[in-house]
């Protein structure tokens, strides 16, 4: 998944989702108990209940490449050094039983749309959020994560050049609306399919200040810049005004730009990398009262701005 060269899920990945997915689509809309609280409490309050219900809606991050025991999607990966696979460990505290539905592909982006502009712009994306997974949300989730854009933000990177006509800050701008209303669209769906999920939601890092962009001209790092700190400040970071929904502040967290959290293509992050997300989002699903994301930081304008 380096920037302007989105990874493909491959012929193999394709004929396997394919094969898994009516058999998802089934468990998703399995029937299920009285919904459950994120901490494993009952609606009623009466504390009864240890069940944790935990789907996680994503890309390659969520099956933890670049961690050193990274995953194939849907099958079961205890031992995976992903934040999705710690995330899952972390929550089994206190005697809770946690199920976990991965719905990570590695490639996919948030919607058809950016998926459209992939096949002009290629490699070509095969699947996406809305499409892929969303209808795959397990009704009875108790907990719902979401990290979305980084493929989408390769995409668009890669079509400013064809696209802009001259204007690549005005196009990038209407990208990042489009992007805004597909974000809501997929809390939106999420939150219909599993009414009472604590849905928690991270922002993108600026990409301008990963290792992979050293090489990179200054334009390549405002056109990264200003797509991923537009996702994450437009579209993403409003989400956390929604009732039980809270946003992970990757954009301005400093740790999530050290050349150490980072695996060797300079890209997706490592154990460490992946680490430090599963302690922000442990924080964010337990906490009802998590902070808002940072209105603004160092980190929003790595480079200078045209």
């Amino acid at each position: 998944m380096k920037m302007f060269e989105t990874v493909s899920s491959g012929r193999v990945l394709r004929v396997f989702v394919a094969l898994c997915f009516t058999a998802f689509a089934l468990l998703a809309g399995a029937c299920a108990g009285p919904p459950t609280s994120p901490d494993g409490k009952d609606s009623g309050g009466t504390g009864s209940s240890t069940q944790v219900n935990y789907t996680a809606v994503g890309a390659s991050d969520a099956i933890g490449v670049g961690a050193s025991v990274s995953c194939l999607p849907f099958i079961d990966c205890p031992t995976g050094t992903g934040y999705v696979q710690i995330l899952h460990r972390q929550l089994a505290t206190g005697g809770k039983q946690v199920s976990l539905l991965n719905l990570g592909i590695s490639g996919a982006v948030l919607s058809p749309r950016i998926q459209t502009i992939s096949r002009s712009y290629g490699p070509s994306v095969n699947f996406n959020f809305m499409e892929s997974e969303l209808p795959l949300v397990s009704r009875d989730s108790t907990v719902v994560t979401i990290f979305a854009g980084g493929n989408d933000t390769n995409v668009v990177g890669r079509s400013v050049n064809g696209q802009a006509n001259g204007n690549p800050r005005a196009y990038v701008d209407d990208q990042v609306r489009q992007f805004t209303s597909e974000m809501a669209a997929l809390v939106d769906g999420i939150r219909s399919r599993a009414p009472s999920a604590r849905i928690v939601i991270a922002n993108l890092p600026n990409f301008a200040g990963a290792p992979f962009t050293n090489s990179y001209t200054i334009d390549q790092r405002r056109a990264l810049q200003q797509i991923s700190v537009g996702f994450s400040k437009d579209a993403i970071n409003p989400l956390a005004s929604r009732p039980n929904v809270a946003v992970v502040d990757l954009l301005c967290e400093e740790r999530t730009y050290a050349p150490s959290a980072f695996s060797s293509d300079g890209f997706h992050p490592n154990d460490a990398g992946y680490a430090i997300m599963a302690e922000m989002m442990l924080a964010a699903i337990r906490d009802t009262n998590y902070r808002l994301p940072s209105a603004s930081c160092g980190r929003m304008s790595i480079v200078p701005a045209l």
